[in-house]
C-alpha cells in the first residue's frame, strides 16, 4: 500500500489580495458611473434665467451667462441637412448612438458643446466665448426666445 504525503504550497502574499481588492474597487467605481451616466442622460434640462442658459445633466453641464450668448445668431437647425454644423469629432465628451454631450469639434472646424438626441430639432446658439452650444431642447425656438427675452432690458 502505497501513502501519499501533501505538501502545501506557501500562501500568497497580502499584496495578492490588495491587488484582487484595488481591481475590484475600480470595476465597482466604473459601474456606478455608467449607472449614473445612463440615468443622467434621462434627466437633463435646460433653464432660463436672469443669469444665463444653465445645461444640467451630466459632467458637462454648466451655466452660460446671457452676456456670452449671440441670440442674434441663434438658430433651430436640422443637424441632418445642416452639414458645416455637424459634429465630426468628440473632443471631451459623451457619444452614443442618440446622444451626444460634452465638447466636440463641428465639420466648419467651430467647437461646440452639445446636448444633443434628436439631430431635427437642435437649438445652436454661438457664444462669445469662441464656441457654439447646440442643444435639443423639447421646443427649441421657444428656448431661444425665453432666451431672448430675458436678455432685452
Amino acid at each position: 500500500m502505497s501513502t501519499s504525503t501533501v505538501f502545501p504550497m506557501i500562501p500568497a502574499a497580502s499584496k495578492s489580495l490588495w491587488f484582487f481588492a484595488i481591481i475590484s474597487l475600480v470595476l465597482v467605481a466604473v459601474l456606478l458611473l455608467m449607472i449614473w451616466l445612463a440615468w443622467s442622460m434621462q434627466h437633463v434640462r435646460f433653464t432660463v434665467s436672469n443669469e444665463g442658459l444653465r445645461l444640467q445633466g451630466d459632467l458637462y453641464g454648466r451655466l452660460i451667462p446671457l452676456k456670452s450668448l449671440k441670440l442674434d445668431e441663434a438658430v433651430v437647425t436640422n443637424l441632418n441637412n445642416d452639414k458645416d454644423h455637424q459634429p465630426k469629432w468628440r473632443t471631451m465628451g459623451t457619444g452614443l448612438p442618440g446622444y451626444a454631450a460634452g465638447w466636440f469639434k463641428l465639420r466648419n472646424g467651430m467647437k461646440a458643446l452639445l446636448y444633443v438626441t434628436d439631430r431635427t430639432r437642435v437649438a445652436r446658439i454661438p457664444t462669445t466665448e469662441g464656441y457654439t452650444v447646440m442643444v435639443s431642447a423639447a421646443e427649441p425656438q421657444a428656448l431661444i426666445e425665453a432666451l431672448k427675452a430675458r436678455k432685452t432690458p
